[in-house]
């Protein structure tokens, strides 16, 4: 292994990556500094040598970028769950922005003819979903809740969270308490976090072994005495059951559609409230929708758009139709219930694999034909159902990315082998402080 030279250097800045690391040419070779902004000279440390790539951390600041903030939390840098708070929030949107531009234009070989604003709303205490850690750490006193250390497999010593919503952010040190006067305090690894739109708290404990009598006690004491809503989960997310507290739906809502969203600790929902209630009436804005129409509405988990989709299609003339997939069969039970719970009945809802390139084509809801398409991805993109809806040359699409690489090769495809034009483009800030950027694109056909 080659010898890290710990001899400091100076560097000014020519690049900033998404996690907030600097970018530079030192010896030939590429150099990843940790803590730098674009344009800054700093002087940095060598912390790390591989065969393409150097990496460094900042011990000093020289010249400042104009973006350069002070952190608003105190573990910041310890803490691996955020890695843009040293830069100004405007700055980390440009950052984002620009990472979701360079990818369409290099991946994609697309540029979008207009730009969306980037949505925003507020910046901490946001998240209300989350996976903490948990893990009994005698050295460090005792029970340690939170993220990863940056870089590191190990937990952040950490008493309390800006990102997430405060009703779990400022109770981080209350959980290490209470965690850490289990007799179960070193077999309980995680706890999943979820925060409804009245500030509702459900904590599901992943317990590897049985709970005594005693720790059920103090945890449902807790839970009650707290008004959290605690559940445990001995193995995989289908053996989730509630164990103490006011359990009762969760339910975050659209007020623009009369809309409840009901939902389960378990399922997937969008991270961050403000942003989504913005998300779905740009998404349906774009969509140029008009009554009667009929709409598919890939990805739909719990009805995020499809209810929206849904009034939006209707008036008292004429209804139309949304078609919601799904390929989890939990989430379209709910799904299903939202909807009729709801007295909306112009809705329905099709099991598909949507990755399952075979399965596709003798899918019987695919040989309907559509006015518009909105389509919510994971990661990993939308590839294989793109290619199954292209023959349907429909109109417009609206295509919602949590991933600019997946996005951009879903727009070649759709630019440059279906005859569609990247309309427009933008991010929405879902995750500030973070690298995760998502995204919105439109794509017309004429």
């Amino acid at each position: 292994m080659a010898r890290i030279d710990k001899t400091p250097f100076e560097a000014v800045i020519e690049e900033v990556t998404l996690d907030g690391q600097g970018v530079i040419r030192r010896d030939g070779k590429a150099c990843f500094i940790h803590g730098a902004l674009k344009g800054e000279r700093v002087v940095a440390v060598q912390t790390g040598r591989k065969r393409r790539f150097d990496s460094a951390e900042v011990v000093e600041v020289l010249e400042p970028a104009a973006g350069r903030v002070e952190p608003p939390c105190e573990f910041f840098g310890l803490c691996g769950g955020c890695k843009l708070q040293h830069a100004s929030i405007e700055t980390q949107r440009a950052i984002k922005e620009q990472a979701l531009f360079d990818a369409l234009e290099r991946i994609g070989h697309v540029t979008a003819e207009a730009r969306f604003e980037p949505l925003t709303d507020t910046t901490l205490g946001y998240r209300r979903t989350a996976r903490l850690g948990a893990k009994y750490v005698p050295k460090k006193g005792g029970v340690l809740v939170g993220f990863r250390e940056r870089g590191s497999p190990y937990l952040a010593e950490m008493t309390h969270c800006e990102v997430l919503h405060p009703a779990v952010g400022q109770r981080i040190r209350t959980l290490r308490e209470l965690i850490g006067g289990l007799e179960a305090r070193d077999r309980l690894p995680q706890i999943e976090v979820a925060v409804d739109d009245d500030e509702r708290v459900a904590l599901i404990f992943r317990n590897l072994d049985p709970l005594s009598e005693a720790d059920s006690a103090r945890l449902s004491a807790w839970a009650q005495a707290e008004g959290i809503q605690v559940y445990l989960q001995p193995g995989g997310p289908e053996t989730v059951e509630p164990l103490a507290g006011p359990i009762e739906p969760l339910v975050y809502r659209h007020p623009d559609y009369g809309v409840s969203v009901p939902f389960m600790p378990t399922d997937f929902i969008q991270v961050h409230a403000g942003i989504n209630r913005k998300m779905v009436p740009q998404a349906l804005a774009a969509l140029d929708l008009q009554s009667g129409q009929r709409v598919l509405d890939l990805f739909c988990g719990l009805g995020n758009f499809t209810l929206p989709l849904a009034r939006s299609v209707t008036d008292d003339e004429e209804a139309g139709e949304v078609v919601g997939v799904e390929v989890d069969d939990v989430m379209l039970a709910r799904a299903r219930a939202n909807a009729r719970d709801q007295g909306i009945a112009n809705t329905r809802y099709e099991r598909a694999d949507l990755d399952d390139v075979e399965a596709l084509k003798n899918a019987s809801w695919l040989a309907e034909r559509y006015d518009r398409v909105l389509l919510d991805p994971p990661r990993t993109g939308a590839a294989a159902v793109i290619e199954a809806l292209a023959p349907q040359r429909i109109e417009r699409m609206v295509y919602v990315s949590c991933n600019p690489a997946t996005l951009a090769r879903d727009a070649e495809r759709l630019v440059h082998h279906h005859g569609y034009r990247l309309e427009r483009a933008g991010i929405m800030d879902m995750f500030p402080h973070t690298a995760h950027v998502e995204s919105m694109a439109v794509f017309r056909r004429d």
